[in-house]
């Protein structure tokens, strides 16, 4: 049974997409730790990151330096950060996550709850960004 994170990629569910490439996606958490916290995946639906071949691994993170970049041009951060937690969906992500704190990186504190449209705006000023990058 494909992940959800693989519906995403065949638009089979929707998701605020935010950037894409033929082998990876990146697209806004629908519910954030903080706006901005976005996801990047790549396209191969790979169970855990140190799965991924070197090739694979190296190109996930390339693509994550500038789908951070876009983020940090398109919110109020000191930095974006990345986490790799990875238990919760079974394919291989980075968590892009702006931070002005440590504590904006804490997934155990309440998530917030966007509004779509908030969502929407936020993913077309990103995605604007990365076309700068």
């Amino acid at each position: 049974m494909p992940s959800i994170f693989t519906r995403i990629i065949n638009r089979e569910i929707p998701a605020y997409i935010i950037a894409e490439d033929d082998t990876h996606i990146a697209f806004l958490d629908i519910n954030p730790l903080v706006l901005g916290h976005a996801l990047v995946i790549p396209k191969n639906e790979v169970d855990y990151l140190f799965d991924l071949s070197d090739e694979q691994f190296s190109a996930l993170h390339l693509f994550s330096k500038r789908v951070a970049s876009a983020i940090k041009k398109s919110v109020t951060c000191s930095r974006i950060a990345t986490s790799v937690i990875g238990l919760e969906v079974p394919h291989a992500h980075i968590h892009l996550i702006p931070i002005n704190s440590m504590d904006d990186m804490n997934f155990t504190r309440p998530k917030l709850s966007p509004t779509p449209s908030q969502m929407q705006e936020l993913a077309k000023k990103i995605n604007s960004n990365l076309k700068a990058v």
